[in-house]
């Protein structure tokens, strides 16, 4: 472990805090959530039955104990940084860094996804914008390859990236209050097919959770093939911790705003799904199906109405994880890692401008390409972290025990075994039912990241003893 003193925020690096309670739940919710668009391949893949499982298995095993273990070491360590920092306070320096940059690093995946998912919802009311194939120029890049400007990349930048990189510019504040009107606005349509589908199952006598399977499909390829996608629409509950300096109170409202936020993202995924049972067209679902549901369940003006919902839920998906993401940054250059310019404060907004502007146009330069099939990767590199923060959660049991702890896991080291237990073993067996398959890219991009994780800690090693030799 490394003995280097670690950095300390100034009180000019020091972010302020000014997010209350409901703009907290909707941060949670849209660093999860934003709904359940996106939803439909779990129902095609593992049917109505085991879907439906799946949905309320799924928290039990893996989001409640992300949100535990959140609520327990952010309450105890309310900085900014979160997970980084109760990684390196944990096991030292090297493992903290490995945490923070492998989370940076997924995050280059995970935020492309969100500009081009408004920018094909777009085009599914406004035949210009293209489906994403309309190239408008090829930027030239060497060895035979170039950057490609398309109009859906252009849609996805400008209406998206550009204009929510400035209202995080404007601070943690103006983020939780529109992500409270966005996820309105992003929930809307789902209200409406459950309140209209969901009598149609008893008046036209469907089974809604009938069969458990697809027909021909085994349990457990069943729900080895729904796994990463069910995983998907739940993680995320530990995201918010990387901004607990910037939460009113938090050692009060964090654990009150995860299990909040809990309570409306099973439930913005459950009812909207026995809505759209009525429609019994589960088999065919893939991206996108709930728009043609809709038009089924309510006519045109539903249609629309999903499709715009998802750019809106979109929006507050970028918002809300940009703001998170780009704290990572922000801490790793406070303590030296990278270069001493991203810890600087916007003197006007007090927000990590420089941070938040690098790591929107690394998203801008990321989203050029399809994204449909990383998904399992997402998932992947995502739970090898929580993993690290599992770790860390137990190694602070033991090492700081008398850490003020406002809140704990309930049940004490029996309870905290039983969520280790839970959530490793739903982590380990869906690693392991993706990785066995034929998944070679799936392998080779995880070596990838986890190489580059491991390679960048020798440049930025010596970044951090010239950070530290200087002061």
């Amino acid at each position: 472990m490394s003995t280097e003193a670690p950095a300390q925020a100034t009180e000019a690096t020091k972010l302020k805090p000014s997010v209350r309670l409901l703009p907290l739940v909707a941060l949670i919710f849209f660093s999860v959530s934003g709904g359940a668009y996106g939803l439909e391949p779990l129902f095609s893949a593992s049917g109505p039955g085991l879907g439906m499982i799946l949905l309320f298995v799924t928290p039990v095993l893996y989001g409640i104990p992300v949100a535990l273990l959140t609520s327990e070491l952010g309450t105890a360590i309310p900085v900014e940084g979160g997970y980084y920092e109760w990684t390196k306070r944990a096991f030292g320096h090297f493992w903290g860094f490995q945490q923070g940059f492998l989370s940076w690093l997924t995050s280059w995946v995970d935020m492309a996804l969100y500009p081009v998912m408004f920018a094909d919802y777009l085009a599914r009311i406004w035949a210009p914008a293209g489906d994403g194939t309309t190239v408008l120029f090829t930027v030239p890049l060497g060895f035979g390859g170039g950057f490609r400007v398309d109009l859906h990349w252009l849609i996805g930048v400008a209406c998206v990236i550009v204009p929510l990189t400035a209202l995080n510019i404007l601070g943690a504040k103006r983020v939780g209050d529109s992500s409270v009107l966005l996820a309105g606005l992003a929930l809307a349509p789902f209200v409406a097919i459950a309140v209209l589908g969901i009598p149609q199952l008893f008046t036209h006598h469907v089974n809604p959770v009938g069969p458990l399977t697809p027909p021909h499909t085994g349990l457990w390829t069943a729900a080895a093939a729904g796994m990463s996608v069910v995983m998907w629409n739940y993680n995320g509950f530990d995201s918010v911790s990387t901004i607990t300096e910037e939460i009113e109170n938090p050692r009060r409202n964090l654990p009150r705003a995860l299990g909040l936020a809990m309570v409306v993202i099973i439930a913005a995924y459950v009812l909207p799904a026995l809505g759209a049972m009525a429609t019994k067209g589960w088999a065919g679902w893939q991206d996108g199906s709930f728009v043609d549901v809709a038009r089924d369940l309510g006519g045109p003006w539903l249609q629309y109405a999903v499709s715009v919902g998802a750019m809106f839920a979109a929006c507050g998906l970028f918002a809300s994880l940009l703001m998170s993401n780009a704290r990572i940054p922000f801490v790793m250059a406070e303590d030296g890692w990278v270069p001493k310019r991203l810890v600087r404060l916007s003197p006007r907004y007090g927000t990590p401008v420089f941070s938040l502007v690098l790591c929107s146009v690394v998203y801008a330069l990321m989203c050029n390409d399809s994204f449909t099939n990383l998904l399992t990767f997402d998932v992947l590199l995502t739970n090898l972290t929580i993993l690290g923060e599992l770790a860390a959660l137990v190694r602070l049991r033991v090492k700081e025990p008398d850490l003020p702890r406002p809140y704990k896991v309930p049940g004490g080291w029996f309870g905290l075994g039983l969520l280790a237990t839970a959530l490793t073993g739903i982590v380990v067996w869906a690693a392991w039912t993706t990785l066995a398959g034929d998944s070679t890219s799936d392998r080779l991009q995880i070596a990838i990241c986890l190489g580059g994780s491991l390679l960048a800690y020798l440049p930025c090693r010596v970044l951090r003893r010239r950070h530290l030799a200087a002061h």
